[in-house]
């Protein structure tokens, strides 16, 4: 059968093709061949395979005898591939980065660096479950607020964080208790309760910040870390947070276990 030459010679064709990458689809005939082309053309009873561009290179079938058409997949290039994107923060001295946040944001250094032990353990890459970023552990919304394009920058996020906490002592007339709790639970929750919420985790968070601020000024003089950053004047009756404060503060938490408020225990603002 004449059909049968033409068939083995496109056959052929199509070995030699077989190294060349074009889109198009392959015709099984009933006698098994496979015959991949780029177009086909509707002859009546025949079917026109054209395996080129070119008019001449094509081969006539009977219709018929084509069982089955599949699409070849197009051959994707073979690329390197490609490295997500990381940036190398340039390495920054925490010391001179405390000392600028705390000069431009009017915040004392020893507290930024009170709230960033308690925060983070001062690892510029830490996440929370609750998606808090960086050293002081910023929510990307307060992030955004603030200006703060990369919370994983240290520079960037201690500048942001000192800023933060500038407005929450400015809000709450530099009470410093309060301003803590609203880092960890919000401020939403420092207004719904009028003070500290009865919240463990966020009594707790206050006391650590207060504890390390305290132990971290014991050797600095006389004068208190409040006083001497100029949040608080001085004065015989400063409210400046000290030893009992935090005692209080620790009874407190004894005292939420039994409360039925203290089953609300996850603060929204941080960690």
């Amino acid at each position: 059968m004449k059909w049968l030459g033409q068939i083995f010679v496109c056959v052929v064709l199509a070995g030699c093709l077989a190294g060349t990458c074009f889109a198009g689809e392959t015709a099984t005939l009933r006698n098994g061949f496979a015959i991949h082309y780029e177009r086909r053309e509707s002859l009546g009873d025949t079917t026109r395979l054209h395996l080129a561009d070119s008019s001449d290179s094509f081969v006539d079938v009977p219709t018929n005898d084509i069982m089955q058409i599949e699409v070849d997949k197009v051959p994707t290039a073979t690329t390197p591939p490609i490295k997500p994107q990381t940036v190398n923060h340039q390495p920054i001295k925490l010391d001179e980065a405390l000392s600028a946040a705390s000069q431009k944001n009017n915040v004392s250094p020893d507290l930024l660096r009170s709230v960033i032990r308690a925060e983070s353990g001062f690892n510029p890459n830490a996440r929370s479950v609750k998606g808090a970023q960086g050293l002081m552990q910023l929510m990307p919304a307060t992030a955004a607020r603030l200006g703060v394009r990369d919370a994983f920058d240290p520079a960037q996020n201690l500048d942001g964080g000192a800023r933060y906490l500038r407005e929450l002592l400015g809000r709450y007339n530099n009470n410093l208790a309060f301003a803590l709790a609203a880092y960890n639970a919000g401020p939403g929750r420092i207004e719904k309760y009028r003070g500290v919420p009865p919240f463990p985790e966020t009594v707790s968070y206050v006391t650590r910040v207060l504890t390390n601020l305290n132990q971290g000024q014991a050797g600095s003089g006389p004068r208190s870390w409040a006083s001497s950053s100029g949040l608080i004047p001085q004065s015989k009756k400063s409210s400046a947070p000290n030893f009992e404060a935090i005692r209080t503060l620790q009874s407190a938490i004894v005292m939420n276990d039994k409360s039925p408020e203290a089953k609300d225990t996850e603060p929204t603002e941080s960690n």
